[in-house]
């Protein structure tokens, strides 16, 4: 008795076990979605001429278990004619980072230049999605009828340490220009000392050459990847010590280069790349809407815009508004790395955009996230706290939290507005009636 209560005790745990297994696996070998991971991403998409449409999920992912049906659907409905993939980027995190992935579900198509995908902007129906990838093949056919390749940008040359990607993102650094270009330069570098003949080096050269493509964009330039012959520049080598191929540095001014530890892979370089990155950024501008060119430049280049709706100013007073202003600034930086836009308007000054948000109804101070591309939002419901705001932001950044369409689809009307002088409110000065003139008998005869 004792053994069989032993066996369905096994029996329970290893159902229970299949049983989450089965709630986190959202797709199968049966399925026509291709399991795409951190090893077998860079052969199957990048170096493929197929057109591919990859979704990146998280399988707590509520949005992404309601996607899944449509994905697979998609996926059969294209078989044999576009390639569609699914990355569990909450297992293969660089991979995720590599593409900027900041929510789920994100999809992104890898046409043309397979290097730089464009974000999926369509429906999520079986059908918008079949009808997104045959548009996204009909450009790609286009733009071979013209005379492009099709393919991507990505060259290879001889040498290593400076091939793959675009070739020149990675930074020849020599004995005659280290100093002026690592020592003196205020952004930070990962540099690569290499040797011709070392095969290590030459699996990592395409690695570290796609890498400084990605970090160049993503960092608007702020850390750069170079690279050092080692057997010819020996001077700047001997000063750092280089024993074996390849050896990676982290150069920041004004500090000891530091060793780089990381993975070898692109998305492994990426990702640390974009922590130094965040780790020496400034917390993004806190800008006032004055205009619709401050929410469009703002906005137009972030996946997100945190947009603040304050209370008016005659209600707060100047200390009470830079309170709030504090708080926003503080989760800026605590939030910097995502890159967003934080903006902020004072209640009344732009009323078809919290109109468009529905903010009225929930008093000030309000706060949305915006993401422009897709034209949806979400509404900050907890409090106007460092707290509140980091369980809004959070929850968004893992792909959770409930959103709606921003005003039917299209941004709302914007005024121009006067800038806040940074003073407490005046109420609006009253005129003065002189009423010597006036005959109050004339009154009392009337009443």
């Amino acid at each position: 008795k004792l053994t069989q209560v032993t066996r369905s005790s096994g029996a329970v745990r290893v159902l229970r076990c299949s049983l989450v297994l089965a709630v986190q696996a959202l797709y199968s070998a049966s399925d026509d979605v291709i399991e795409l991971t951190q090893s077998n991403f860079n052969r199957e998409v990048i170096q493929s001429d197929s057109l591919w449409l990859v979704e990146f999920y998280a399988p707590w992912c509520g949005h992404c278990r309601n996607l899944a049906p449509d994905w697979k659907k998609a996926a059969t409905a294209l078989k044999g004619i576009v390639k569609v993939g699914a990355v569990d980027a909450d297992q293969h995190k660089s991979l995720g980072g590599q593409y900027g992935v900041r929510g789920f579900p994100t999809i992104k198509i890898f046409g043309a230049n397979k290097n730089k995908p464009e974000e999926y902007q369509g429906g999520r129906s079986s059908q918008a999605i079949v009808d997104g990838a045959m548009n996204a093949l009909r450009n790609l056919v286009k733009e071979r009828l013209s005379g492009g390749s099709g393919g991507s940008d990505y060259k290879q040359s001889g040498g290593g340490g400076s091939s793959g990607g675009n070739k020149k993102d990675v930074v020849e650094l020599t004995d005659d220009n280290f100093d002026k270009m690592v020592l003196d330069s205020d952004d930070v570098w990962l540099v690569e000392f290499f040797a011709p003949w070392c095969g290590h080096c030459k699996n990592l050269e395409p690695e570290w050459a796609a890498a400084a493509t990605t970090v160049k964009e993503q960092t608007k330039g702020k850390v750069r990847l170079g690279a050092v012959d080692a057997t010819v520049h020996q001077g700047v080598s001997s000063r750092y010590g280089i024993r074996g191929f390849p050896t990676i540095k982290i150069f920041r001014k004004g500090e000891e280069p530091e060793d780089y530890q990381g993975g070898r892979t692109r998305g492994d370089i990426i990702e640390k790349a974009l922590d130094l990155f965040s780790d020496n950024a400034p917390p993004p501008e806190l800008l006032e809407i004055l205009s619709e060119d401050v929410l469009k430049k703002t906005c137009e280049d972030s996946q997100l815009c945190i947009i603040a709706v304050l209370p008016h100013i005659l209600d707060t007073g100047a200390a009470g508004r830079n309170s709030y202003l504090d708080v926003m600034m503080k989760m800026a930086e605590k939030y910097k790395k995502k890159m967003w836009g934080w903006l902020w308007t004072e209640a009344g000054a732009q009323m078809e955009l919290e109109s468009s948000l529905g903010i009225g109804g929930f008093g000030y101070p309000a706060m949305a996230a915006i993401n422009t591309r897709k034209m949806k939002f979400a509404l900050l419901r907890g409090s106007f706290s460092e707290t509140g705001i980091h369980e809004f932001l959070r929850e968004l950044s893992v792909g959770r939290g409930s959103t709606a369409t921003l005003g039917g689809g299209v941004m709302p009307k914007l005024n121009t507005v006067e800038p806040w002088d940074g003073k407490d409110g005046e109420l609006p000065v009253e005129e003065d009636y002189d009423l010597s003139d006036v005959e109050l008998d004339d009154f009392k005869d009337e009443l």
